[in-house]
């Protein structure tokens, strides 16, 4: 496969969850936002673009590429295992982006992600072996009529195909004629079913002879497909001095369950941020206050747990200034976390954001989608970043545990 990739991502969780996927196979992969990139082999971007309307995203997207696709031969759309943002719009972006150049393109969607339950039948997304559109997921938060993903893209003005599981599992002579075919004739995208992870290991084998002209549109199931063998050989950092700070700003239920199982660890200061004191602003009594528990926690070497508290009436607009909101509040305690844990897409921009974060780079996965990093800051800061609906009840206490397993650099990192 090609050497150098560029990833496009519409938040900063679906950017590392996809960076990590080539990481752990020994590929040099880093995230990164701004106008600053680094120049590993793998460059996953986030554009920050889910709380934009369809056609801003599509713009940015379109503008990203053009920024940071020279030099890079393969490109990589990441989009939501469950549909959220504007994943169709982008896509769309992407295409007329490239063609502007003088490219031939053709996307290859594949957005099931088996080991998180996310699969694709008949072209529609199912999650746990139900259609996604009567999951809690889609019922808090969606942005199309239907999860079928064939006329998402045709919503779009895309011309698509689909590749039943049959013809997927039929050797990959027949799925590769028919990505031939699509090139050939001027269709859009091929949208391919899977269940299983050899299904996506399938739909990459048959692309390889069109590497050139694919543009490949998944999560992090693709990923891993596309990135190859699981290196062994894993980087585990160290830690600064100071107290573990996790952040929780998403209202899926795993997060959820998550907060209020971590809430019971003994040696965790658990602090619950109502929704109504982030609205108020740095002027009011509860947020100066909540901001010095954090800082003295910390300081004094004890880890920290921050969640914003449930509210079902919460728009994802309006979650996403709780998210710049929650950053702000914890930037006085930017030098004084050891490491980070954060769920969320926004939330984890915006406390990277607080805190100097300028970057990510990418070293291990704790389990399917959760990746560990390094932050590019003013000292080197193991972070663990998690999308809101991975994972279960005990995901955010594993993250914890293995930061806390990580040995304390006795100097500046």
């Amino acid at each position: 496969m090609p050497e150098r990739w560029l990833i496009l991502a519409d938040d900063l969780t679906g950017a590392a969850d996809t960076a990590i996927a080539f990481a752990r196979a020994g590929w040099a992969a880093s995230v990164a936002w701004g106008a600053a990139a680094p120049e590993d082999a793998v460059l996953s971007f986030d554009a920050d673009s889910r709380r934009l309307t369809g056609a801003e995203a599509a713009a940015r997207h379109a503008a990203l590429l053009r920024a940071h696709g020279g030099g890079r031969s393969a490109l990589f759309k990441k989009i939501d295992s469950t549909l959220r943002g504007h994943p169709a719009a982008e896509l769309a972006g992407v295409l007329h982006a490239l063609r502007g150049q003088g490219h031939r393109a053709l996307a290859v969607v594949a957005a099931a992600f088996p080991a998180l339950g996310r699969t694709t039948v008949a072209g529609c997304i199912h999650l746990n072996g139900q259609p996604l559109e009567v999951s809690p997921l889609w019922a808090r938060e969606h942005s199309y009529p239907t999860a079928d993903l064939c006329a998402v893209l045709a919503g779009e003005g895309l011309r698509t195909r689909h590749a039943p599981l049959g013809l997927v599992r039929d050797g990959a002579g027949a799925l590769a004629r028919l990505l031939h075919d699509a090139l050939a004739d001027g269709t859009d995208a091929v949208v391919c079913d899977a269940v299983l992870e050899e299904d996506l290991a399938r739909i990459v084998r048959a692309g390889r002879p069109l590497a050139r002209a694919l543009l490949w549109v998944g999560s992090a199931g693709l990923a891993r497909a596309l990135a190859g063998a699981v290196s062994d050989g894993a980087m585990a950092p160290s830690r600064a001095a100071g107290g573990i700070l996790t952040v929780v700003g998403s209202l899926a239920e795993a997060s959820r369950a998550g907060v209020a199982l971590l809430a019971d660890d003994p040696g965790l200061l658990t602090l619950t941020i109502a929704p109504a004191t982030l609205r108020g602003g740095p002027r009011g009594p509860d947020w100066r206050a909540q901001a010095a528990a954090a800082v003295a926690a910390l300081a004094a070497g004890r880890d920290v747990l921050v969640a914003i508290q449930a509210d079902p009436g919460t728009t994802p607009a309006a979650g996403a200034l709780l998210a710049d909101r929650l950053g702000l509040l914890l930037a006085p305690a930017s030098s004084l976390a050891g490491a980070l844990v954060v769920t969320g897409g926004e939330t984890a921009r915006a406390v990277c954001d607080a805190f100097g974060i300028a970057g990510i780079r990418m070293l291990a996965e704790i389990e399917p989608g959760v990746p560990l990093g390094l932050a590019h800051a003013t000292r080197a800061l193991p972070i663990i970043t998690k999308a809101g609906g991975f994972g279960d009840a005990g995901t955010l206490s594993r993250c914890l545990a293995h930061l806390r397993r990580l040995p304390i650099s006795e100097s500046p990192a």
